[in-house]
């Protein structure tokens, strides 16, 4: 599953699309890049009942905002996405 479908189908189990969450963060104070992943994974876990693999993707993404590796860009693997950029407004906006 490439990272991209991973936050469309977090979007799709709660409704909000990944730049809500990372406003929602912002709001908690957990948007800076040394923010720890257990405080996020945990509140992800009991506000939206995500589970680690969908959580710490929103970890990255609060993290580090849109931009991933170009290691799996255009690769054959599991994890390919078609851009080191991800789509942060939601299903709706394409």
């Amino acid at each position: 599953m490439s990272f991209q479908s991973y936050l469309d189908n977090i979007e799709l189990k709660t409704g909000k699309t990944p730049a809500e969450f990372v406003a929602l963060a912002e709001a908690k104070g957990m948007t800076q890049p040394v923010a720890r992943a257990g405080p996020i994974l945990a509140w992800l876990r009991e506000e939206f009942g995500l589970g680690r693999g969908h959580g710490m993707a929103l970890v990255h993404v609060i993290r580090n905002g849109d931009r991933i590796s170009d290691k799996h860009v255009g690769s054959d693997g599991t994890h390919s996405d078609p851009s080191d950029r991800l789509r942060l407004d939601g299903l709706a906006a394409r």
